[in-house]
């Protein structure tokens, strides 16, 4: 992860996140970071974890990975492909065909996601 995003980890945090309420005190880390690094929105699965009444005072919102995508793919379609085709590329144990990575997204829970790519398996 380190070398693929260079700038991916956040440090400092640690003395927030025992300031913080959450559902599950073990996701506290997660929103002392993104108060550290102030992204606006934290990309998770676990949205029942983090609430809108929780988050919104901090400036931040929570959205699942599918949502996220959809957004990213209507902003630059061409590059929300190449990052698909550039990660689908990098797999080399096994390899993977690009409906056979769309499959895996559609089981991750990226349905709007995979139907928007899936438009453009040739690209991928």
């Amino acid at each position: 992860m380190d070398q693929a995003v260079p700038d991916c980890l956040v440090s400092g945090y640690e003395g927030i996140e025992a300031t913080l309420a959450l559902p599950d005190p073990d996701d506290r880390h997660v929103l002392a970071a993104a108060i550290k690094c102030g992204p606006g929105t934290i990309v998770t699965y676990n949205l029942k974890d983090f609430p809108d009444h929780l988050l919104a005072p901090l400036g931040l919102s929570a959205q699942h990975p599918d949502e996220f995508l959809e957004h990213a793919y209507d902003l630059d379609p061409v590059t929300v492909c190449k990052a698909v085709r550039d990660a689908r590329t990098a797999l080399k144990h096994p390899p993977l065909a690009a409906n056979q990575l769309l499959d895996i997204y559609q089981g991750l829970g990226l349905a709007t996601t995979v139907a928007a790519l899936r438009t453009h398996i040739d690209t991928l």
